[in-house]
C-alpha cells in the first residue's frame, strides 16, 4: 500500500557514514528524503556501543578534522564537536615515543634508517604521475626497493593497516603513494566525546531539522523497478508491516552486493553482478577495547609502532575525551589488521597475536587493563567493503539507483573521509539530474 505520506523526493538505505552524509545535503537542499535502517541506531560500522557506562566505537574511532567531513557538517548546520589531541599521533621506535609532528616523512624515517633520505624522494617522486609505480606492485614490495629495514616496513605495514584495513602486502604502492601525496592523508584528526556515533547523531539531526526522516529497526526488503531501468522506490518493514515508499531517487549504503541482492539478481545484468563479485573483498580488523584506573600509555591520542606482531596502532580516548569513560577510568583500544586481511584467517591465533603486543608495550597489562571487550570486524561487517584501488563506481546500472559508503570509494581514499566524499559526488549527480518535488 501506498500514500502520499510514504512518498518522497529521496530514499537512503543505511544509516552509515554514506548514507548520513547523503540525506543531510539531500534535506539541506530541499529533497523530502527518508533514510531507513535496520538497526535501532545511527552510524552502522562505524557507530559506538555502552559497555558498563565506557563508550565503546564498533568501528571507526577518529574522525577527520579540516576535511570534507567537517565542511559537510558545516554546510548542513551539523554540530561538529571533534576535539584533536595533540601531538594527534606518535610513532614507538626503539622503545621511544617520537613525536614527528611538522618533521614529515623525513623526520620519521630518518629515525628508523640512513636510507631514508632515498625512501623521501621516492614518495616526492609519486607527486607526479610518472613517479607512481604500476597498479601490481604492493606497498611492501615498493617499500623493499629502498630498505629491508624491519622498523620502515613496521611502519608502513601499519599505516595502511590503519588508513585502509590491510597489510602492505595487500596494498597497491601506486594507492599508498596517491593517499599520501594528493590526497588528505589524515594530517588532522580526532575523537568524538560521544564516540564516535557522536557525529552520526549530529548528521541525523540536521536531516530532522531540514525536513527529513529517519526511520530505525525498520529493514529494506526491496527494492523497485518499474519500466526499463528506472528504479521506484523500495519496500521496508515498518511496525512488523510491509510498506511501500515511493521516491524517484534511492541511494545505497549498504555495499553495492547487498543493493544487488535487495533489486533481485535476476534482473541485474550479468556483467555488472561480475564486477561486484570482483570488488565485494571486505577487508579485517581484530580490536581490543581496555580500560584502567591509571594511565597506561603517555600519548594524547595515537600511538603507532615500528616493531610489532599485529599491532597498528593504540588510541587513547579519555585524554580529550574524559566523557568516554566512567569517572576516573581511561579508555583505549589497540587494533590489528590479521595476516590475509581479505581471506581467511585463524581468529584465535590473530587475536592472541595482538593481545601479546599490548603486554609487550604496556607494563603487566594483564593485571593493569580490564578488556571491554574483543572485537572482530569482517565479512559483512567489515572495516572497509572493498581494498582501496579495487572499488566500484557509485553509478548503477539503473538510472536513479546509486552507492554510497567505503565499497564505492573514490581512487586511494578510505574510511568516513571517503564516504562523505562519495556522498558529495552522489549528491551532486542527484541534483543535475532531480528536482525536488514533494512539498514538506
Amino acid at each position: 500500500m501506498t500514500s502520499a505520506e510514504n512518498t518522497f523526493d529521496a530514499v537512503v538505505i543505511g544509516a552509515g557514514a554514506g548514507g548520513l552524509f547523503t540525506a543531510a545535503r539531500l534535506t539541506k537542499l530541499g529533497y523530502r528524503t527518508l533514510v531507513v535502517e535496520t538497526l535501532d541506531k545511527v552510524g552502522g560500522r562505524a557507530s559506538t556501543d555502552d559497555i558498563d557506562g565506557f563508550k565503546v566505537n564498533n568501528g571507526a574511532i577518529v574522525i577527520e578534522v579540516g576535511g570534507i567531513t567537517e565542511e559537510t557538517c558545516n554546510e548542513v548546520g551539523a554540530r561538529f564537536d571533534i576535539r584533536e589531541p595533540q601531538p594527534p599521533i606518535l610513532y614507538r621506535i626503539a622503545g621511544k615515543d617520537v613525536d614527528v609532528t611538522g618533521g614529515g616523512w623525513g623526520f620519521l624515517l630518518g629515525k628508523l634508517t640512513r636510507q631514508g633520505a632515498k625512501l623521501v624522494k621516492g614518495i616526492g617522486a609519486a607527486r607526479n604521475d610518472s613517479g607512481l609505480p604500476e597498479d601490481e606492485l604492493s606497498t611492501a614490495d615498493w617499500v623493499s626497493k629502498y630498505t629491508k629495514n624491519e622498523g620502515v616496513h613496521g611502519i608502513f605495514r601499519n599505516m595502511c593497516a590503519s588508513v585502509f584495513a590491510v597489510g602492505s602486502q595487500d596494498l597497491p604502492a601506486r594507492v599508498f603513494l596517491t593517499y599520501f601525496t594528493r590526497k588528505s592523508a589524515f594530517k588532522r584528526f580526532g575523537f568524538h566525546p560521544e564516540g564516535t556515533i557522536g557525529i552520526w547523531r549530529a548528521l541525523a539531526d540536521a536531516v530532522v531539522a531540514n525536513g527529513g526522516q529517519l526511520w530505525l529497526s525498520t529493514p529494506v526488503t526491496k527494492i523497485h523497478k518499474g519500466d526499463g531501468d528506472v528504479v521506484t522506490g523500495i519496500d521496508v518493514i515498518r511496525n512488523g508491516e510491509t510498506v511501500r515508499i515511493d521516491a524517484p531517487v534511492v541511494v545505497s549504503d549498504i555495499g553495492p552486493a547487498g543493493t544487488v541482492r535487495l533489486i533481485g539478481e535476476e534482473n541485474v545484468p550479468p556483467d555488472y553482478q561480475d564486477l561486484v563479485k570482483k570488488a565485494d573483498r571486505p577487508t579485517s580488523m581484530i580490536t581490543v577495547n581496555f580500560a584502567s584506573q591509571e594511565r597506561l600509555v603517555d600519548v594524547p591520542g595515537m600511538l603507532s609502532f615500528a616493531k610489532s606482531r599485529r599491532l597498528a596502532y593504540i588510541a587513547n580516548f579519555t585524554d580529550v575525551c574524559p566523557e568516554m569513560a566512567p569517572a576516573g577510568w581511561n579508555l583505549y583500544a589497540g587494533t590489528s589488521v590479521p595476516d590475509n586481511p581479505t581471506g581467511d584467517f585463524d581468529e584465535a591465533a590473530e587475536t592472541e597475536f595482538l593481545l601479546q603486543d599490548l603486554r609487550e608495550n604496556i607494563e603487566d597489562f594483564d593485571n593493569r587493563a580490564r578488556i571491554l571487550n574483543i572485537a572482530v570486524t569482517r565479512d559483512e561487517w567489515p572495516p572497509q567493503r572493498a581494498v582501496a584501488g579495487y572499488d566500484l563506481t557509485h553509478d548503477t546500472p539503473f538510472r536513479n539507483l546509486w552507492n554510497v559508503g567505503d565499497g564505492v570509494k573514490e581512487y586511494a581514499n578510505g574510511g568516513t573521509t571517503a564516504c562523505a566524499e562519495t556522498a558529495k559526488l552522489v549528491v551532486d549527480k542527484i541534483v543535475a539530474a532531480h528536482r525536488p518535488a514533494v512539498s514538506r
